[in-house]
């Protein structure tokens, strides 16, 4: 998720009754909720690096209490305010802001390896993009309403109140956690929708259904067949129209992609990517081997994507890796 989002959400925490107690817990809230992402220091430099970095181990919930601390530790420092019994109860804000970062990625595409050390798997709900306008729109209502309302008192000579701000964080925060809870239900609905036709006289192996950006009920599902990927709209306020996608094939196994394999971009990228595809397209006298992840993009237009240029004695004489127009955070 966006780190606007984010840090709104750690305002609505600390808003919500958590910022009780200590000077500099607001700020706190809000550093912690963005803290898991302090492991995207590398992105200018190596995105490769990047990549196998991000949502790693400071997404993990074995760090997260390691994680919480940072914020507190700064703003202590930075504050110059001694450690109390208090504090005890704004290092458990901290920390629940810190979760609520991992919950919000967990929603989206991209994931999160939540059991490191233990394990790497990728947790991944896909029900939101990586920006949702729904999510982003409610926090902004929710820091804008109380504001007007107090210009408002004030204008007309009354006492400014406290409560609408607090009130205004949790209407923010049960709304975000409906939304979210809606947007798994039709998640699972496309799922099902989709999985219920055959392709190419066959049952789906897999199907996967992604979120289209800045709609709420319209979806892109991938249909994984024997050689083939069936890329296909969903829009729940319609009848699904099974024909209405379009199908491509794979590259398959060939010296050029072994070639590309050695490459550490490849490595790196193969690691990482959970729906991946291969092309070769001949460019002059070098082969173009593409690799995409279609989370993040289609076949036509596609989003994450490593390119290697491999010669015809199968030397690679190019390699890179790109992330397309999505960044996330």
């Amino acid at each position: 998720m966006d780190n606007v989002t984010h840090t709104l959400v750690g305002l609505m925490l600390s808003r919500a009754g958590l910022s009780r107690g200590e000077k500099g817990t607001p700020l706190m809230l809000m550093l912690a909720a963005n803290a898991p992402d302090m492991d995207t220091f590398n992105f200018l430099n190596d995105n490769l690096a990047y990549l196998q970095v991000h949502r790693g181990y400071t997404h993990a919930l074995p760090f997260a209490p390691l994680v919480a601390l940072v914020p507190l530790l700064l703003v202590k420092a930075f504050t110059r305010t001694r450690f109390t019994l208090v504090t005890l109860a704004t290092y458990a804000g901290c920390l629940i802001a810190v979760l609520s970062h991992l919950l919000l990625d967990w929603t989206n595409v991209y994931g999160v390896r939540l059991m490191l050390p233990f394990s790497a798997k990728w947790y991944r709900l896909d029900i939101t993009d990586i920006i949702d306008p729904v999510i982003l729109g409610v926090l902004l209502l929710a820091v804008a309403a109380p504001a007007l309302s107090g210009l408002l008192t004030s204008e007309m000579g009354g006492r400014k109140s406290r409560g609408p701000g607090r009130g205004w964080a949790w209407f923010a925060l049960l709304a975000v956690l409906l939304y979210d809870t809606g947007r798994w239900m039709a998640h699972d609905r496309a799922i099902s929708i989709v999985d219920a036709y055959s392709y190419r006289g066959a049952p789906a192996e897999r199907v996967s259904v992604f979120p289209v950006r800045f709609t709420v009920m319209r979806w892109r599902a991938v249909v994984e067949g024997e050689g083939f990927i069936y890329e296909v709209p969903i829009d729940l306020t319609r009848d699904f129209d099974a024909a209405g996608g379009h199908t491509e094939y794979p590259a398959i196994s060939s010296p050029a992609i072994d070639a590309a394999r050695t490459t550490r971009t490849f490595q790196v990228f193969e690691s990482f990517n959970q729906l991946p595809f291969w092309t070769l397209l001949p460019v002059d006298d070098t082969l173009r081997v593409e690799l995409l992840d279609l989370r993040f993009g289609s076949v036509q237009r596609p989003g994450f994507e490593a390119v290697a240029f491999v010669e015809p004695d199968h030397r690679v004489s190019r390699a890179f890796f790109s992330f397309g127009v999505q960044v996330p955070r």
